[in-house]
């Protein structure tokens, strides 16, 4: 994985001396909240429903042991002994006192790792696919060009002020794992007559007005990939919504000019853009791809696992994926026990994963879009000594991508933008259906819980979307039906009236009975909904 030079590392220092300087005046009363809040921002830090919440970024979702122990001491010492890892690949803190927040940024620093540009209206931290440089089915490992966009989108002093926040992804196969089109920007690699390069997805988005992102080039050659970034976002920048927050986003600019017209003025900034000469040098792609070369696999690692203990069983075909390397997988673990908070891991839980990933992977840890954690580079003949260890810490639910595996946002519970709780929801709804064997039998369902229109919990992607709202004072939750993330990107669709906690959580049961009743052979969810539609399944809902 990428480790700092001394450019990088000076960056984060002095940004902490910076912060800290700015804290130490806004408690002497030198700077109002108006004035401080900003700055704050700048360095991911909010002011929530009870205390500071600090958003630390883990770029495209990379991080070692040395990182992930010191989460845990974060964790430990200045938060309630516990992190939540989000939607974003990056980790949470929700009881941060200001007074503690330069030391916890220094302390980040000391292990490359900062809060910068996790807030504000600026480009985001960059996402990917969690398994990247393990998956058996990708082209090319994307990390070197995620890093690239990393380290060109820190500080750059055109897009520091955007007219929205914005989000990047980037992936290098055809199975989408990062819900790439629904990011304001989303690369996939690709080969062209035997070169490397990019497709380009641009408009993307969730929140109050969700949009798919539309592809407006196949091809751009590898060592243009940036600066095709920099025309979309040029674009953007000169004529988005600064009027209006509710239209600043680029999928509405996208939306209202139309992907021709949008797309005229991307090729036409593109060709400006050549002219300057801004794509990184060769030679410093080569520098930051050597950073990405793979560990020093066995080539003898054996393929054969024994399967006897059924426990190991179940979670080697649940929560294995399958690696590039013979003799190897992908483990993930599942954040998600039963009346678990999805995301949450306690200081000891991240301390452990920690130990494993330095034990069995290489030092290497990444996180997930559903708040899970993997090891990438796994032996199978260390998966059961693995998976025992996990089991002991309570890490080891059998559940990925089933209805208890849910992505729930930090809810009415932590957050001032939120309408309605998510976490309690996302608990009973783990309780309901709690057996594995049921859940086995449902198959491939993913269920998204988002406390308000913002999208958090990126409800409208799930198979089954729940949407919290205030109705008169009272928590209500919509039922969505019929999203996915994946590369057959779909919004899902609101199926009527909301329903109490308990009653949409009823609501559920019912739509997945009628799943069982309507599915054919081997048909996922997803699909099944997709022939039968929507009616079906608001007929037995509402009757």
């Amino acid at each position: 994985m990428y480790q700092y030079d001394k450019y990088d590392q000076q960056m984060v220092d002095t940004r902490v001396a910076e912060f800290r300087d700015q804290v130490e005046r806004r408690l002497a009363g030198e700077l109002t909240e108006d004035q401080f809040k900003p700055l704050r921002l700048m360095n991911g830090l909010y002011l929530q429903l009870h205390a500071y919440m600090l958003r630390v970024a883990i770029p495209y979702g990379t991080l070692n042991s040395k990182q992930m122990r010191m989460l845990g001491h974060i964790a430990r010492k200045y938060d309630r002994d516990y992190g939540h890892f989000t939607t974003r690949q990056n980790i949470q803190y929700n009881w941060i006192k200001l007074e503690d927040a330069p030391d916890i940024l220094a302390d980040l620093a000391s292990v490359e790792m900062h809060a910068i540009q996790t807030s504000g209206n600026c480009i985001r931290n960059i996402s990917s696919d969690q398994y990247a440089g393990a998956a058996a089915d990708e082209i090319a490992d994307p990390r070197p060009w995620a890093e690239i966009l990393r380290q060109w989108s820190s500080f750059h002093p055109e897009f520091s002020y955007l007219p929205r926040k914005f989000k990047i992804a980037v992936i290098a196969s055809d199975e989408d794992r990062a819900a790439m089109r629904l990011h304001d920007i989303g690369i996939q690699l690709v080969h062209k007559d035997g070169e490397l390069g990019a497709k380009f997805f641009v408009g993307g988005g969730m929140g109050r007005t969700p949009m798919i992102g539309p592809e407006i080039r196949d091809f751009v050659p590898a060592d243009e990939l940036i600066s095709y970034a920099e025309a979309c976002l040029r674009v953007y920048n000169r004529y988005g919504r600064r009027d209006n927050k509710y239209k600043a986003r680029i999928k509405i600019l996208v939306h209202e000019l139309g992907k021709e017209e949008y797309t005229r003025q991307v090729e036409e900034e593109f060709a400006h853009m050549r002219t300057l000469g801004l794509n990184p040098p060769v030679e410093e792609l080569a520098r930051i791809s050597e950073y990405f070369v793979d560990p020093p696999f066995d080539p003898d690692a054996r393929d054969d696992l024994d399967l006897s203990d059924p426990d190991f069983n179940l979670w080697v075909d649940q929560n294995t994926v399958e690696h590039k390397q013979s003799g190897y997988a992908i483990a993930v673990i599942s954040l998600k026990p039963q009346g678990g908070i999805p995301g949450d891991a306690s200081s000891a839980q991240i301390d452990l994963m920690a130990d494993l990933a330095e034990q069995y992977s290489f030092d290497e840890l990444r996180v997930t879009h559903s708040q899970n954690i993997v090891l990438p580079h796994v032996k199978k003949s260390d998966l059961y000594a693995l998976w025992q260890k996990l089991d002991e810490a309570g890490l080891a639910p059998a559940n990925l991508d089933l209805i208890t595996d849910s992505i729930a946002c930090p809810g009415l519970d932590y957050c001032s933008l939120a309408n309605a709780r998510s976490i309690p929801l996302a608990q009973k709804i783990s309780e309901r259906f709690a057996d594995l064997g049921r859940q086995r039998e449902l198959g491939e369902l993913k269920l998204k819980i988002s406390g308000c229109i913002n999208a958090c919990g990126h409800h409208h992607a799930g198979h089954i979307g729940i949407l919290g709202v205030d109705r008169k004072g009272t928590e209500n939750y919509q039922l969505l039906l019929g999203g996915s993330a994946a590369e057959d990107t779909s919004l899902a669709k609101i199926t009527g009236p909301g329903f109490s906690e308990d009653g949409v959580i009823d609501a559920i049961e019912t739509v997945t009975n009628v799943y069982l009743e309507e599915r054919q052979e081997d048909e996922r969810f997803i699909d099944t909904y997709r022939r039968v539609g929507m009616e079906r399944f608001k007929e037995a809902i509402y009757g």
